[in-house]
């Protein structure tokens, strides 16, 4: 049973909304944040990433920088940038990208759910990249950027957002990077009893994306429950904000390698060995997408390759060792190239499957030896694995359209 709650949300007023909002703090480096901030003085990016405030010398994670954060959240509230609602609400958050639309609610979810697995994971964190969010959202006493849930699609949601999508929309803009933004509020005290007891028929939620702000924003509330004692649990500490999708509006994007080199290995030898596991098909120039599960494009001197997996890999059942990253990297990456830990071996990188088989190929040309392009993992197969409390090998899912920070805000007290 997950619980799944109205907030009192502080969010842009809607002439505002199309400038603060922003995709998330961790798509930036510094550098590119501080463009990014120059081009649009009015974006949240100000907010999640306050260094960009800073000279270059001052430590991304000094103290003060998180007091610049919760001094600019009060300023653009002080300005009316920023305005807060005066009832809780859930809000329809949709997302439309390249003509395809998926539609979330925008909701707090309870650190109970995380910590007794009804809120399900499939990757580790690591707690350096926690501290920071940890800080900044206890400096803020605010959560500014939502984590990405989704679950198996229950149809009393589903007819209650189809409904309100009906309605006016509170913002309605298109982004400079061509994805369109569309959010209704919904403050139907009918609709919100209707949603919240339909959340409460499902068994499981998962993360889809943001594991690292999630499990901050649990230690947040954690520390906060040390903080007081006397808490009933009723207080905003002991949620954080979430953006829910049904599993049915969900898509996800490969996670596609390239290798600098071929492990000391001559062409010819390399397709040899890849061919002990692999069916291998030489396509010439025509960049190759993989279609099905357990086929891989192969991008090597200039020339692309369909690699299909052999019988034996294709009947392996383990909801983590049938995954075609895994695939590829137990029987493709470690064996033949060498790569034992992609999490920490150099010689490997990840390219997002937003940036297409061209960017496949311009690595190729300079500084990569050999790129596969992949079939993408399906939200089922994440499903399957969170459910049997397994982790996913890293850089197996890709999420777009990016949720945008900024657009909705929750405080924690």
């Amino acid at each position: 049973m997950a619980t799944v709650k109205p907030f009192l949300c502080i969010r842009p007023n809607t002439e505002a909304a199309h400038r603060v909002a922003a995709l998330p703090y961790d798509v930036y480096n510094r550098k590119e944040a501080k463009l990014e901030i120059e081009r649009e003085p009015m974006s949240f990016l100000r907010i999640d990433r306050p260094e960009t405030g800073f000279p270059d010398e001052v430590d991304t994670y000094d103290p003060r920088v998180y007091a610049r954060a919760k001094e600019l959240l009060e300023q653009m509230q002080g300005e009316g940038i920023l305005v807060a609602e005066d009832k809780e609400c859930y809000y329809v958050y949709e997302l439309v990208m390249q003509g395809r639309s998926q539609t979330g609610l925008v909701a707090c979810a309870s650190i109970d759910d995380y910590l007794d697995n009804t809120i399900k994971k499939h990757e580790n964190t690591r707690e350096e990249k926690e501290i920071d969010r940890i800080n900044h959202v206890d400096t803020c006493d605010a959560q500014t950027g939502p984590i990405f849930l989704a679950y198996r699609a229950h149809q009393v949601i589903s007819t209650i957002v189809a409904g309100v999508k009906k309605e006016v929309p509170l913002y309605a803009f298109t982004a400079a990077d061509g994805v369109t933004h569309n959010v209704w509020r919904v403050a139907c005290e009918d609709r919100i009893h209707e949603i919240k007891k339909a959340f409460q028929e499902i068994d499981s939620i998962y993360i889809a994306d943001g594991h690292h702000r999630a499990a901050s924003a649990v230690k947040v509330g954690l520390k906060r429950r040390q903080e007081n004692p006397g808490y009933t649990g009723d207080e905003e500490f002991n949620f954080f904000l979430s953006v829910l999708f049904p599993h049915d509006e969900l898509m996800i994007l490969p996670y596609n390698r390239t290798v600098k080199d071929l492990n000391g290995l001559s062409k010819e030898d390399f397709i040899s060995k890849v061919a002990g596991n692999f069916k291998v098909e030489l396509l010439g120039s025509t960049p190759f997408n993989p279609a099905e599960k357990a086929s891989f494009g192969m991008y090597l001197e200039g020339e692309w390759y369909c690699l299909k997996a052999e019988e034996k890999l294709r009947e392996i059942k383990d909801p983590v060792e049938s995954l075609d990253v895994s695939l590829l990297q137990d029987y493709l990456l470690r064996p033949v190239l060498g790569i034992e830990d992609p999490r920490v071996d150099n010689r490997i990188d990840f390219i997002g499957g937003i940036r297409g088989l061209a960017e496949l190929e311009r690595r190729v040309k300079e500084d990569m030896a050999v790129a596969f392009s992949m079939y993408p993992t399906s939200i089922v197969e994440l499903f399957e694995v969170s459910d049997a409390g397994r982790l996913m090998p890293p850089k197996s899912t890709w999420f777009e359209p990016k949720l945008r920070s900024g657009l909705f805000i929750h405080k924690l007290s």
